[in-house]
């Protein structure tokens, strides 16, 4: 009776990552979404993100149109108009949803009043480049910056947008990833922002959205990874304030983990609490077994993809830190991924070579502008 007991259990540990089935999951999300995704159409360049850079992490980059893809990104920037009037408006919209004439980034932008970036979608647009191998020869970074810098507050946080919106951590990591991909820092005060951080440090160890509000991992991520991005993590806190960190992070973990203390497991906060904990060097001391069988239990047997609970249905979030989740631990045949920048390796490692090219071209031009530019957090 016990060894009968104890048979589901060996099943259950013993399930199958499914990686064809997840490369056809993404490949639909890059072509047809069930009617469910329609109030995200202003959103669809972070679906998009999801699924090409789950297809990198997949190695299976290879099925996807890359250079129709790139296109259509760049027809989602907002260029600054011929007389320059919008540009504290740049950056990239997350669709073409306001019918603005279609423009992959040829020619100066359309004037339209509601037309503008979303610091979110500058974000994915820009890694969604990189993903494909694009050199942003295309990109307008003065706009992109100029609009970036719009964005931010007196106390340091962002909005996602100019006509204004929720202002917390993830619009200040997006912030932060749009400098360090774009290598110059001028789109942000750098000290408003890191003192925005340390104001959202909350009482138990955690960082929350801002000050005063509850500790969360996906905030927590957002804080680590753009000090990481500036290179400045341990000059901001202290080996003691790191130590905090790390244990309220490691106390996320039930089998899989969860974001707030008392909530329940997530498939997604595999990855945002365990590249948090791997950015702060002490990932290795969780437990990788009982997260991948959770992350596992998740996994859509038929269609693909990850869900946030089991018996659920995948989504495309979910199912892309669902697999980031399990590159962090190590499973085979995945590519590693950068916990910082939310990249692949591969990604990343190509990225660091336009920007080893952008400085060879700097320092051949003798009127080349000097950008402030930091290291990351390796």
């Amino acid at each position: 009776k016990m060894a009968e007991d104890e048979n589901p259990l060996e099943e259950f540990e013993q399930i199958d990552f499914l990686k064809d089935r997840h490369v056809k999951f993404f490949q639909r999300c890059l072509q047809v979404l069930p009617e469910r995704y329609s109030s995200l159409e202003t959103s669809r360049l972070t679906i998009v993100f999801f699924a090409l850079s789950g297809l990198d992490v997949l190695d299976s980059l290879d099925v996807v149109d890359k250079a129709s893809l790139i296109e259509w990104v760049y027809s989602l920037q907002v260029l600054p108009t011929e007389d320059k009037s919008n540009l504290g408006r740049c950056g990239f919209r997350g669709s073409s949803h306001l019918g603005v004439p279609y423009n992959p980034s040829k020619g100066p932008g359309t004037d339209h009043p509601f037309d503008s970036g979303h610091v979110a979608m500058t974000y994915t647009g820009l890694a969604c480049l990189i993903i494909l191998g694009d050199d942003l020869s295309r990109v307008n970074k003065e706009a992109c910056l100029v609009g970036l810098k719009a964005l931010q507050l007196k106390d340091g946080s962002f909005y996602a947008v100019p006509e204004g919106s929720e202002n917390d951590m993830r619009f200040v990591y997006c912030a932060a990833c749009i400098c360090y991909m774009l290598n110059d820092w001028s789109g942000m005060d750098i000290k408003k922002a890191i003192d925005y951080i340390r104001r959202s440090m909350s009482y138990d160890n955690g960082v929350a959205q801002g000050a005063g509000l509850e500790s969360h991992g996906g905030s927590t991520f957002c804080a680590i990874a753009t000090l990481c991005l500036m290179g400045k993590l341990e000059e901001i806190f202290t080996e003691k304030e790191l130590n905090r960190i790390r244990r309220w992070c490691i106390m996320r973990q039930q089998n899989g983990f969860h974001g707030r203390p008392n909530k329940p497991v997530d498939t997604c906060y595999s990855f945002w609490v365990g590249a948090t904990l791997e950015l702060l060097e002490v990932f290795q001391y969780t437990n990788f077994e009982k997260n991948r069988n959770y992350i596992l239990s998740t996994q859509d047997r038929l269609v693909g993809g990850f869900a946030k609970w089991p018996d659920s249905h995948p989504d495309a979030l979910h199912a892309y830190f669902g697999i980031c989740g399990l590159s962090l631990i190590g499973e085979s045949n995945l590519r590693k991924v950068h916990p910082a920048l939310n990249v692949s390796v591969r990604a990343f490692e190509y990225l660091q070579h336009l920007h080893q090219t952008w400085r060879e071209q700097s320092s051949s031009s003798s009127s080349s502008p000097c950008a402030e530019s930091l290291p990351v957090c390796t």
